[in-house]
């Protein structure tokens, strides 16, 4: 897994948001173009490499820079096939929108996921859950090669994100605060230190912090998961490659 972004948000100067290129017997699945991921992306593969794309809900920062990959490879010489594109029903519509048809909708194929589901994607058995945001949003357990990925997502700590990351490998976890969350983010989404109890929790190997508030500071997030984890605490700033 190679990190493209992990601001929340918006990305900060010279960041990107939420970003995640995930390779297996090399098929590539992006999951959540968010902000400014795309030329991160394009500085390792062409917009026709990518094999498929994971959507985990509709906030911009998650989904946005599908419509610039849809516009390289829809405008390219030789326009590669409609690109496979994995989410909740509705989740993409407004990206879509942005294009006409042939840079939108028609140069992807709209997978919708279910809640519950388990998804064939290429090698990769995808397990979603329905986490709670704001908005509709699915958190994943991503399995190929004897290796498990957990992603949440944006997403309060829940049982379910536990349930997803059982023994994974890694868990990559959103963290938006260190440790206290304003009021209105409160049942919407997770601080480092609920991330780290979530991990241990879990029994996962590795933990990852991602989505953080632009401006924090990075140490500050991994000592407040460090508080309630174990294990190796990394946190997601687009020069992290993992081989798990």
């Amino acid at each position: 897994m190679t990190v493209l972004g992990g601001c929340g948000a918006w990305p900060a100067a010279g960041q990107a948001c939420s970003g995640y290129l995930v390779e297996q017997d090399g098929f590539r699945l992006l999951v959540d173009p968010g902000y400014a991921t795309l030329p991160r992306l394009l500085a390792l593969v062409g917009a026709e490499q990518v094999d498929a794309v994971f959507v985990s809900h509709r906030h911009p920062d998650h989904c946005a820079d599908l419509s610039p990959l849809l516009r390289a490879r829809a405008l390219a010489d030789e326009p590669p096939a409609p690109l496979p594109v994995y989410s909740l029903a509705g989740a993409v519509d407004a990206v879509l929108a942005l294009d006409p048809p042939r840079m939108g909708a028609d140069a992807c194929k709209l997978r919708p996921v279910s809640p519950g589901s388990t998804t064939e994607i290429g090698p990769f058995q995808v397990h979603a859950r329905l986490l709670p945001h704001y908005v509709p949003n699915l958190g994943v357990r991503i399995s190929a090669g004897g290796a498990t990925l957990a992603y949440t997502g944006d997403a309060a700590p829940h049982p379910d994100a536990v349930a997803l990351a059982d023994n994974a490998a890694l868990l990559l976890a959103e963290a938006t605060h260190p440790v206290r969350l304003p009021e209105a983010a409160i049942g919407n989404l997770s601080t480092a230190r609920e991330a780290g109890g979530q991990a241990t929790a879990a029994g996962a190997g590795r933990l990852i912090l991602t989505h953080l508030w632009p401006g924090t500071d990075p140490a500050t997030a991994r000592d407040a998961a460090r508080d309630t984890y174990s294990g190796p605490v990394d946190v997601a700033d687009g020069s992290t490659t993992i081989d798990l």
